[in-house]
């Protein structure tokens, strides 16, 4: 039987503050692998993530606004990500709650293999506000297809995090390195760049 791959409804009363209808936030794949490796003592940028992301977490669920989980599905046999494994589980600062809807994906962004795109839609959400991991991968490809798709969107820079990558050459890129090139990138071009404490200003600016 197909696995369902979303999880949720938009529940009653989610867009109750008026000036902030329009957007939402999208957690990437924050499950229990990273943790894991960050555990294993990999290099890692932005050591404090959990602790903003729980910040901005909890900012719209105290204002009542729409929150989305994504959790990575990987079709690899092999991997730590399939559902039925381990590091598949949501880590403690991302955990969903009842009334937030969860999205199920098998590819790198969070769209084309999702029906997201037509549920944001459907609920008039046209900005999105992005946490999570890992930056250069499933946060990259996600903010640039929501760019292609027509949404606006801003990544939260304390709130996501990435690993040492190895380059062609056999050199090793430092996380933060990472990071900035990321960010660089995608910022301002297809994406705000926000701090955890900017995120309400930016909510409330529409």
């Amino acid at each position: 039987m197909a696995l369902p791959r979303h999880l949720g409804m938009p529940p009653a009363g989610i867009f109750g503050k008026a000036k902030a209808m329009d957007a939402a936030l999208l957690v990437i794949d924050l499950q229990e692998e990273f943790a894991r490796r960050t555990a294993s003592g990999r290099a890692r940028s932005n050591p404090g993530a959990e602790v903003a992301v729980a910040e901005v977490l909890a900012l719209f669920r105290r204002e009542g606004w729409p929150v989305v989980h994504v959790h990575h599905d990987d079709p690899r046999p092999g991997s730590a990500f399939r559902r039925d494994k381990p590091g598949y589980a949501p880590m403690a600062c991302a955990a969903p709650i009842a009334g937030e809807a969860v999205f199920v994906k098998s590819t790198s962004g969070a769209f084309a293999s999702t029906e997201l795109a037509e549920w944001l839609r459907a609920c008039g959400i046209s900005r999105l506000v992005v946490v999570g991991a890992s930056v250069n991968h499933c946060v990259s490809s996600t903010v640039r297809s929501g760019f292609d798709l027509g949404f606006r969107m801003a990544m939260v820079k304390d709130a996501v995090f990435g690993f040492d990558l190895t380059g062609a050459d056999g050199r090793v890129i430092d996380p933060e390195t990472v990071l900035e090139v990321v960010f660089s990138t995608l910022t301002p071009e297809l994406a705000a760049s926000l701090r955890a404490s900017e995120v309400a200003s930016w909510m409330r600016a529409g």
